[in-house]
């Protein structure tokens, strides 16, 4: 029986671009990670995602559309469902890594790959990436 994708635990990821690049952070399983985690109970997405990219980078953001969703296994038969947003950087200033992570950078889009800078990019966030690159602003973003 397949469990449905709901009862799995929920990470919330934002994918944040700014002049070509995307924020990508390193995690203490050795890949780059996108932004973002677990809603507080009763939390939206949206609000979990903007108190998430401020803890991990000292980021402000404003979360865009719906790029993605899917099943990711963390460890072997350990899965996480990822629902990805698009962000818009607020105000440019200079990131600062979490205690969550162990490095934080802005990765031009051409450099993106399955690995890449000694780490490994999931093929999950490698396509939520893509999807906000190719997918025009919408115009309640855009115009904000």
């Amino acid at each position: 029986m397949i469990e449905p994708m709901s009862s799995y635990p929920l990470s919330i990821k934002g994918v944040v671009l700014h002049q070509g690049c995307v924020l990508l952070l390193v995690n203490e399983r050795g890949e780059w990670d996108l932004p973002g985690g677990r809603p507080d109970p009763g939390e939206d997405h949206r609000a979990t995602l903007l108190r998430e990219v401020r803890e991990e980078t000292g980021l402000d953001v404003r979360v865009g559309d719906w790029l993605d969703e899917h099943l990711f296994e963390v460890l072997p038969q350990r899965f996480v469902r990822i629902v990805a947003y698009a962000c818009i950087l607020e105000s440019v200033m200079p990131v600062a890594v979490s205690h969550e992570h162990q490095e934080i950078r802005w990765v031009p889009a051409a450099d993106l790959a399955e690995t890449f800078g000694g780490y490994r990019l999931p093929s999950g966030y490698l396509g939520a990436i893509r999807q906000a690159i190719c997918q025009p602003l919408s115009p309640s973003v855009r115009d904000v």
